[in-house]
């Protein structure tokens, strides 16, 4: 089940929501676990057993922690890496790390029969995991007794999908609040969080992905026979559609959490308009950064130990933030990339970045986009070698022109709401409250639409 689906938002999310409000304040965890239970276990319970062993190991594995002597306490961080990374690795990436021995050894070794499909959320939920125990383990935390309290955590269903990965110590709080948890002002701000979350990926992200898809997808013309300027156009629709589709499904989950009771921080603040790679990934997936430098950059040291130690970290890091998006070597080389990148501007570029006053936009601008480039390459039809030589080397084919007229529009307003634009815009609109109104009216109008015609043009589509 996913947000913008017709299910969820007319049946699952009122009831949810009319459930939990007239649940007194200390059944709230409870029934916030079984809505949880029930939006994990919508497609299916294959893996309910296995999250469901996690939460009782990692519950248990907190308790045993504050109460270990000293003497006893280094082998728990041991047994939870094993088990938690263990799982992950063998869901995630087993067969990646098997094929990858083949092709280096010719060692014959079979693919593990581990299925096509993820356990939903699991790249997630591991990293809530480990930020709860690492953070019982050195004390910025107390370990949570109560199982109920630390399911919820982790079952969530807001951050379950795509996260974002919400520490613990910032959700406790309210999560042992029993009385007046939710108020009027943070439901208002939730929905609207949602509802503009819902907004950027239903009508901007869906929309203008379209292009990209008309130009790799199954039934489009083809990389091999698109023209320079037109595939410029289609990594830039891409990137417009990605940067849509993450920041509105993080918006959608910080509404509804907010709708639930729970502050959660921003996870993308505007990351186009930065000037620097460095801002970049400071605006970027904020939850995920923060994670990778608490968890790994700062306990490796981070810059404390010299110019060379701390550029091994960055290697480990952005290594790890790159295998961490998918089991494939493009997503490798992409970390990779960012980790050359911000090298070259730690060592000397950025400090002429931070004088500059439109060209380090157009840099940061260019060098994000054709990172995607190398995001996107294990997609079928968008072979890596392909598209730089499409993007690099000026060559014929199909023209921009009719791919300009059909989307034009949509990518000058995606350039604009990826820009500071409209939040100002509805600061300024916010002050009139009858004005308010009705723009938040049409926009949810317009949401209710797309995902309306969205579900019959899917059910048009399987019928043939």
């Amino acid at each position: 089940m996913v947000f913008n689906s017709v299910v969820f938002l007319f049946c699952f999310l009122p009831l949810a929501l009319l459930l939990y409000y007239i649940t007194p304040g200390r059944a709230k965890n409870a029934v916030l676990l079984i809505e949880s239970l029930v939006f994990y276990c919508w497609t299916g319970i294959t893996f309910l057993p296995l999250i469901l062993c996690l939460i009782v190991f990692n519950y248990l594995w907190g308790i045993l922690t504050s109460v270990a002597k000293a003497r006893l306490r280094w082998v728990l961080p041991l047994v939870a890496v094993l088990v938690n990374l263990g799982v992950l690795v063998y869901f995630k990436y087993a067969n990646f790390l098997i094929d990858t021995i083949n092709q280096i050894g010719n060692f014959g070794l079979s693919s593990l029969d581990i299925g096509d499909l993820l356990p939903l959320g699991i790249s997630y939920y591991i990293f809530k995991i480990i930020s709860y125990e690492v953070d019982v383990y050195t004390g910025k935390v107390e370990a949570e007794f109560n199982p109920f309290t630390f399911a919820c955590y982790v079952l969530f269903f807001p951050q379950l999908i795509v996260g974002p990965i919400v520490k613990y110590r910032d959700m406790a709080p309210q999560l042992h609040k029993t009385t007046g948890r939710c108020s009027l002002p943070q439901i208002e701000h939730g929905i609207e969080l949602f509802v503009f979350g819902l907004a950027k990926k239903v009508i901007l992200a869906d929309s203008i992905g379209a292009l990209w898809t008309d130009i790799i997808g199954a039934n489009g013309v083809g990389l091999a026979n698109v023209s320079t300027p037109l595939a410029w156009l289609g990594i830039l629709a891409y990137s417009l559609q990605l940067y849509f589709d993450f920041a509105g499904y993080s918006e959608m989950s910080n509404g509804l959490a907010a709708m639930l009771g729970f502050d959660c921080p921003i996870n993308f603040d505007l990351p186009y308009i930065s000037g620097s790679i460095t801002e970049f990934w400071r605006r970027w997936h904020i939850s995920l950064s923060s994670w990778f430098r608490d968890y790994i950059y700062i306990p490796l040291g981070g810059n404390r130990k010299g110019k060379g130690r701390q550029l091994f970290n960055m290697l480990l890091v952005w290594a790890a933030t790159g295998i961490w998006h998918g089991a494939s070597w493009n997503f490798i080389c992409w970390g990779l990339y960012y980790f050359v990148l911000l090298t070259i501007e730690k060592l000397f570029l950025l400090k002429y970045l931070k004088k500059g006053r439109v060209w380090p936009h157009i840099y940061t601008l260019f060098l994000v986009v054709l990172g995607w480039g190398i995001f996107t390459a294990n997609q079928p039809g968008a072979p890596l070698a392909l598209l730089m030589q499409k993007l690099f080397i000026p060559q014929g084919g199909i023209s921009p022109v009719y791919y300009l007229r059909n989307y034009g529009i949509l990518l000058v307003l995606g350039c604009l709401c990826s820009s500071a634009l409209p939040r100002w815009l509805w600061q300024k609109i916010s002050r009139c409250v009858p004005l308010k109104l009705i723009v938040f009216a049409v926009v949810t109008l317009l949401c209710i639409a797309y995902v309306v015609a969205a579900t019959n043009a899917t059910a048009l589509y399987a019928n043939f």
